[in-house]
């Protein structure tokens, strides 16, 4: 019971902010402009971001697709690697732990999810 609480409530958190940073990203948001400028990130990457964690929020959720909730999750990983360098790198201070606390919760969905949201590994493959 416990495992299937902490499944839920670390999906729910990752879900929630990266649907809400996909709000922010896709709408233009000042402040997304401006955190990419500052980045020094294009703003056509501000878009594919948007789509993508709107995407990967979506397959956390949602029952079935087991592929691709491996993809969202290795997508999200290798985002907040990225974004909390590049956060890092620009003296952006405890800004830059915000990504790492996200992987945590990401971690510990991925590491408490039920069978039913696991990609089948077959005994040829293993």
């Amino acid at each position: 019971m416990g495992q299937r609480i902490a499944y839920w409530v670390s999906t729910s958190i990752v879900a929630a902010m990266m649907t809400f940073s996909a709000v922010i990203y896709l709408s233009g948001s000042p402040a997304a402009v401006e955190g990419f400028t500052h980045l020094g990130y294009p703003q056509h990457l501000r878009i594919i971001l948007g789509i993508a964690k709107l995407g990967g929020a979506i397959v956390l959720i949602v029952p079935g697709v087991r592929l691709l909730k491996e993809w969202a999750y290795v997508g999200f990983t290798f985002a907040w690697i990225v974004a909390s360098v590049a956060h890092y790198l620009s003296g952006d201070g405890i800004r830059s732990v915000t990504p790492v606390v996200l992987l945590v919760f990401l971690i510990v969905s991925y590491l408490t999810r039920p069978s039913s949201r696991r990609l089948a590994v077959s005994a040829a493959s293993a």
